[in-house]
């Protein structure tokens, strides 16, 4: 099971997307202040996580061992 935070999915995603924290704060039409206290809160819904996945070029789903996915739009 993977130990990593949602924030930290999402730092790294914005990592190896080459997105930068402010402009994912402008995604989501909030102030880069704002966006910092989400990080640190770590308050992140299922659509804000679709969001974060959609603006780094790449989708959110749940993969089964078969390799079925339910992608969360």
């Amino acid at each position: 099971a993977c130990t990593m935070s949602a924030t930290e999915k999402v730092k790294a995603l914005l990592a190896l997307s080459g997105k930068k924290q402010v402009e994912l704060a402008k995604e989501f039409d909030m102030s880069p202040q704002t966006m910092s206290n989400k990080m640190a809160r770590g308050s992140w819904s299922a659509a804000d996580l679709a969001k974060v996945a959609a603006f780094c070029g790449c989708e959110l789903a749940f993969v089964f061992p078969n390799g079925e996915k339910i992608i969360i739009e």
